[in-house]
């Protein structure tokens, strides 16, 4: 699995969905490397193609196009509130962006 999502996530993807009346399409996830190393991520619902990853989880189809499989190989997608944030948000944790820190257990 190249990007694993958690159930935070995917409850608001579908409530994204729901909002935005696309039924019936998947998930789509980009990466692009940015000029300082870093990653920038883009979502949106799209429909597939042949080249595609796709994988299903928590009910939720997500499509990843090749040109962002390496940038997202064992990424998770979470949606929760970041420190120093007052709204939650969605919350890539990336081991291949180097900014990414691991979060602290509790």
């Amino acid at each position: 699995m190249l990007l694993r999502i958690t159930e935070k996530a995917a409850d608001q993807i579908r409530v994204s969905g729901d909002r935005s009346a696309i039924q019936g399409c998947a998930l789509r996830v980009a990466a692009q490397r940015r000029a300082d190393g870093t990653i920038e991520y883009a979502m949106g619902f799209d429909e597939p193609t042949e080249n595609d990853a796709h994988s299903r989880q928590h009910e939720i189809d997500i499509l990843i196009a090749p040109t962002s499989a390496e940038l997202l190989a064992g990424a998770v997608l979470d949606f929760d509130t970041p420190q120093d944030e007052a709204q939650p948000q969605f919350i890539f944790l990336n081991p291949n962006d180097p900014q990414f820190q691991p979060p602290e257990s509790s």
